[in-house]
């Protein structure tokens, strides 16, 4: 039977299909559809390590994030409830994939609205074959498209979210940090206020961090952590800047031949100034793919979020 949350959504998903046009119908039933499976392959964590099926592996590392969920609670003051304690294959590499859409010559995103739910800069799809139909659509209507996989999702405590295969691949400190950051928003959330409730989340995902691999004794795992911060924050910096002279060569009114050209002369400098950050990292190419693929839409949502 269903939960009375999982109900909630499914009555939810009626009022829309009423409001809303065929569109809006079709992606609602996937969103919904989507969350609904994910719910439905939720298996207790204790269960799957107890099961002889389970890899050995996979076993270490659920039995670690229980360690972790638990030192959330009685260590850091978070939620003590059902989030985060069960497990759910969902036999794909990534949760959601994200679809985001600019005009040639603007870094606005564009949003799509919903009745009930509001504005979204992104659509996500639970289908990567879905995601891929809209960024085809978009792109024939000359938007720049970028389709980006998602491993995790939360609802903020609405549902009883389930650790992922998807997060199994990450480092312990990026485990850890995901699991203190999405509880802190559980713990203190104001609706509306982005800034401060990322802000909030991140002070309580390093603090909690830090803690969780100083009691493990792990300072080699605490120091590769920090260093990827580091580098996240220089790449971030390096994105932010272009962002800016984008935005000022769009804004300026430039013939549109000449505002092409331009685009394309800023996009060839950013990838010049990646190429001599990777070097002051000693080579280190974990963006590349990541920066393969820039162009607006994929550059919007760094000043989003």
């Amino acid at each position: 039977m269903l939960r009375l949350r999982h109900l909630r959504a499914v009555l939810l998903l009626a009022v829309l299909l009423v409001t809303g046009g065929c569109a809006t119908i079709s992606y609602y039933t996937q969103a919904v559809g989507g969350h609904l499976e994910v719910m439905a392959r939720r298996r207790a964590i204790e269960r799957v390590v107890a099961d002889p099926a389970t890899p050995a592996p996979l076993r270490r590392r659920l039995r670690l994030a229980l360690g972790m969920r638990d030192f959330a609670s009685h260590a850091l003051g978070l939620p003590d409830n059902a989030s985060y304690r069960s497990y759910a294959d969902l036999r794909r590499p990534y949760a959601v994939w994200n679809v985001v859409a600019t005009p040639r010559f603007s870094l606005q995103p564009l949003r799509s609205c919903f009745p009930l739910v509001g504005c979204l800069p992104y659509r996500g799809y639970y289908r990567k074959a879905d995601a891929l139909a809209r960024a085809r659509a978009l792109r024939r209507q000359g938007y720049e498209v970028s389709v980006g996989g998602v491993p995790a999702y939360s609802t903020l405590g609405w549902f009883a979210d389930p650790l992922l295969n998807t997060m199994m691949r990450w480092s312990e400190a990026r485990l850890a940090g995901f699991l203190f950051h999405e509880l802190a928003h559980q713990r203190l959330y104001f609706r509306g206020d982005t800034e401060f409730n990322e802000s909030f989340a991140t002070v309580v995902e390093h603090e909690g961090v830090r803690r969780w691999l100083q009691r493990r004794g792990d300072d080699t795992a605490w120091r590769r952590w920090q260093l990827q911060r580091r580098r996240d924050a220089q790449l971030v910096a390096l994105l932010m800047r272009y962002r800016a002279r984008l935005q000022a060569l769009y804004g300026s009114g430039a013939d549109p031949v000449v505002m092409a050209a331009r685009k394309k002369a800023i996009y060839r400098a950013l990838q010049a100034d990646y190429a001599r950050l990777r070097r002051r990292w000693g080579g280190y190419r974990g963006y590349d793919q990541w920066m393969r693929g820039i162009n607006n839409a994929r550059l919007a949502m760094i000043g989003t979020y």
